[in-house]
């Protein structure tokens, strides 16, 4: 079992940075790929970024990639996202994932937060 806990969400101002974090339970951190997921109000959660156990693999959803960097430490069971430039269109609750499997954009997520949000201002 994983508990994840997700941290680092606000309201911002376009063009502003933000870093989410989040802590996950357990010794076996480095086992499990991880990914962020983000979920516009009445819609289904869209994959945002992954990445593998040891680190060296990442994958990101098209129109992230060029601003948003997903990193982890597994000496501190945590994984990251950090966002640049940020616009009105990346306003969502953002939840990190954890899976034993690493699948890039099709991440099933075996394990789930509950969930930051996110507000950037126009």
């Amino acid at each position: 079992q994983v508990q994840l806990v997700e941290s680092g969400g606000g309201s911002v101002q376009a063009g502003d940075s933000l870093r989410l974090s989040c802590a996950a339970s357990g010794r076996t951190f480095s086992k499990y790929a991880m990914a962020w997921f983000r979920q516009y109000p009445g819609k289904g959660r869209e994959f945002v970024a992954t990445i593998s156990g040891n680190g060296f693999i990442r994958d990101y959803l098209d129109s992230v990639k060029d601003r948003f960097t997903i990193s982890r430490d597994n000496a501190k069971n945590t994984v990251y996202l950090y966002m640049n430039s940020l616009t009105f269109e990346d306003t969502a609750v953002y939840f990190c994932a954890a899976s034993e499997s690493y699948r890039g954009r099709a991440f099933a997520g075996d394990y789930w937060g509950q969930g930051t949000q996110v507000t950037v201002s126009s």
